[in-house]
C-alpha cells in the first residue's frame, strides 16, 4: 500500500468562493511563483557567481543541479508529510524554510556554502508547488477546479518566464546576491497569509513510511549527480572517486528496483510501469527535461561570456522562450480535444529539434533576432508537449496510482534536467579543449591565412607577445563557440531520436480527453 496523497486524505469541504478564498489564492500563488522563479532566476547570474566564488565553469553548474536534484527527491515526500504532520504546518515550514535558505544563498561566501544552501532551498521549495496545487483543489468547489488550475498553471509559468529578466536586472543594477534576497518580502507575506487563512487538516501520526525505499532512491540520484558534476574535473573513470560514485548509484538503483518489486508497502508501486503509455511518457518527460533546462543553463554563458551582452539584455533575450511556452499551453488546451495527442507531442518535439538546429548554426556574429526566434520556437515546442504528454501518459493508468505516478513523473523530468545540465557542461568543457587543440595546430609562420592578416599588427606573429596574446584570445573565443555549436547539434539529434517514441503511445479516445486533462492537472 502506497502513501496516501495530500489531496485525497482528510480533505476538507470546499470553501465558499469569497474574499477570504481569493486572498488565500493570492498568498498561495506568491509561494508558487517564488519557487518557480528560482528555477531560472539564477541562470543569468551564474557568470557573476563564478567570478565571486572563484569557481570553474563546470563547478558553477552545481548551483543549478544541486537545487534541481534535491527538489526532485523531496517532492515525493509531500503526501506523507502532509498526512503525518498536517497540511498547514508543512506549508508554513516549506515557505519559511525556503525563504531562510534563500537568504543564506545570498550571503554565501564560497562555492561549497552556496551549494549546500541551494540544496536546503530545493528541499524546502520542493513541496510548495504540489501543496499549492492541492490547496487550490480543496478550497474551490469542483465546478471551479478548471479556473483554479488555470490560475495555478499561469502562476507556475510566470516564474520561469520572468526569472531570467528579473535575475538579469537585479544582477546588473545591484548584485547577484539579490537574486536570492528578493524572495524575502514574498516569503514573509505568503507565510503570514497561509498561517492566517488556511485551516489545518486532520493528521495521521501513525502512518508508516518506506524509509529504505526513499533512502535508496536518494542515494542513487545523489551519487549519480556527484559523478556527473565531478567527472569532468577528475577525468571520469580514471578517478577512484568517480568509480565509487558510479558503482554506488548503480547498486542503490538496483536495490531500489528489487525492493520496489518485493516489499509489501514500497515507496513507489511497480504497477504503473506495466502501463505502456505511462512508461513511454516517463522517457519523453526525461528528454523534455534535458531539452529545456540544459539549454537554459548553456545560453547565459554564451550570451554574456562570448557575445558580450550585458546581464540585463541576456535576461530579455531569454524571456521569449517562456512566452512561447505560455502561448503553446494556451493553444494546446483546445487542440488536444480535436487532435490526436501523439501528433501534438510529435510536432512539439519537431519544433524543439528545429530550434536546436537553428542554435547549431550560431556564430560569434549571431544577431538578437535569431537568438529570440530560436528561443521562442523552442519554448513553443516544449509547451506543445507538456499537456498532451501528461494527458496521454495518465489516460490508461489506474486512478489509484495517480498521485504517486505524478510524483514520479515530475521526479524523472527533474532528474533529466539535472543530468542534462551536467551533461552539457561536460560536453562544453571537453569540446572546447578539442576545438582549441585543433585550431592551435594551424597557427604557424607558414599559415597562409595568418600571413594574409599580417598587416594587422594585432594578428601578426612579428609583434611578439602582443600578437600571440591577440591570436590566443581569438582562438579561445572561436573554440568555445565551436563547442557550443557542437553541443546544440548533439541535443538536436537527441530530440529527433526521441520523436518515434511518441508514435508508440496508445491513442486516447476523443470523448475521454476532457476528463483526462482534469485528471492530469490534478495530479
Amino acid at each position: 500500500m502506497s502513501i496516501p496523497s495530500a489531496t485525497s486524505v482528510h480533505t476538507p469541504p470546499p470553501f465558499k468562493v469569497d474574499g477570504r478564498v481569493i486572498a488565500l489564492t493570492v498568498m498561495i500563488m506568491l509561494a508558487t511563483i517564488m519557487q518557480a522563479l528560482d528555477t531560472t532566476i539564477a541562470n543569468v547570474a551564474l557568470p557573476h557567481m563564478q567570478g565571486s566564488m572563484n569557481a570553474a565553469q563546470d563547478q558553477i553548474t552545481w548551483v543549478l543541479t544541486s537545487y534541481v536534484v534535491t527538489a526532485a527527491i523531496f517532492t515525493s515526500l509531500t503526501g506523507f508529510l502532509v498526512v503525518r504532520f498536517g497540511r498547514t504546518r508543512i506549508f508554513l515550514i516549506s515557505i519559511i524554510g525556503f525563504t531562510v535558505a534563500s537568504m543564506l544563498c545570498g550571503a554565501a561566501q564560497s562555492l561549497e556554502q552556496i551549494v549546500v544552501f541551494r540544496m536546503l532551498q530545493g528541499a524546502m521549495g520542493a513541496m510548495l508547488v504540489p501543496l499549492s496545487q492541492a490547496v487550490l483543489m480543496d478550497v474551490y468547489p469542483k465546478e471551479k477546479h478548471g479556473a483554479a488550475m488555470a490560475v495555478w498553471g499561469m502562476g507556475v509559468m510566470v516564474g520561469p518566464i520572468l526569472g531570467p529578466t528579473i535575475g538579469g536586472y537585479l544582477t546588473e543594477y545591484y548584485s547577484w546576491r539579490w537574486v536570492f534576497y528578493v524572495n524575502l518580502p514574498f516569503g514573509i507575506l505568503a507565510a503570514l497569509g497561509v498561517w492566517w487563512l488556511l485551516p489545518e487538516t486532520k493528521r495521521q501520526p501513525n502512518v508508516r513510511f518506506d524509509l529504505l525505499g526513499f533512502a535508496l532512491i536518494s542515494v542513487a540520484v545523489g551519487s549519480l549527480q556527484m559523478m556527473l558534476d565531478r567527472g569532468t574535473t577528475l577525468d571520469w573513470f580514471s578517478s577512484m572517486e568517480i568509480v565509487i560514485e558510479a558503482a554506488l548509484a548503480a547498486l542503490a538503483f538496483y536495490m531500489f528496483v528489487a525492493h520496489m518489486f518485493t516489499a509489501k508497502a514500497p515507496f513507489l508501486s511497480p504497477q504503473p510501469f506495466r502501463d505502456r503509455n505511462y512508461a513511454l511518457g516517463l522517457v519523453l518527460s526525461f528528454v523534455m527535461g534535458i531539452a529545456l533546462f540544459a539549454t537554459m543553463a548553456l545560453l547565459p554563458g554564451l550570451l554574456q561570456g562570448l557575445l558580450g551582452y550585458p546581464v540585463m539584455t541576456t535576461g530579455l533575450i531569454l524571456m521569449p522562450r517562456g512566452i512561447g511556452t505560455l502561448f503553446a499551453m494556451a493553444l494546446v488546451g483546445k487542440l488536444v480535444r480535436t487532435v490526436d495527442a501523439r501528433w501534438l507531442i510529435l510536432v512539439g518535439f519537431g519544433l524543439t529539434a528545429v530550434s536546436m538546429q537553428q542554435m547549431a548554426g550560431f556564430s560569434l556574429d549571431v544577431n538578437v533576432r535569431d537568438l529570440v526566434t530560436s528561443g521562442m520556437l523552442q519554448g513553443f515546442g516544449i509547451g506543445l508537449i507538456f499537456v498532451p504528454l501528461t494527458t496521454i501518459a495518465f489516460a490508461t493508468l489506474d486512478n489509484k496510482f495517480r498521485t504517486e505516478s505524478a510524483a514520479l513523473f515530475a521526479l524523472v523530468r527533474s532528474i533529466g534536467s539535472a543530468i542534462g545540465i551536467s551533461g552539457v557542461a561536460t560536453m562544453l568543457h571537453e569540446n572546447t579543449q578539442i576545438s582549441h587543440a585543433d585550431l592551435v595546430q594551424h597557427i604557424t609562420p607558414f599559415s597562409k591565412p595568418l600571413q594574409a592578416l599580417a598587416p594587422n599588427a594585432l594578428w601578426s606573429l612579428q609583434t611578439g607577445e602582443r600578437g600571440l596574446a591577440s591570436i590566443a584570445g581569438e582562438i579561445n573565443r572561436q573554440s568555445a563557440m565551436v563547442a557550443y555549436v557542437d553541443v546544440f547539434q548533439i541535443m538536436a539529434y537527441m530530440v529527433v531520436a526521441a520523436m518515434p517514441i511518441a508514435l508508440l503511445l496508445q491513442p486516447v479516445k476523443k470523448a475521454a480527453i476532457p476528463e483526462k486533462i482534469e485528471m492530469a492537472v490534478e495530479a
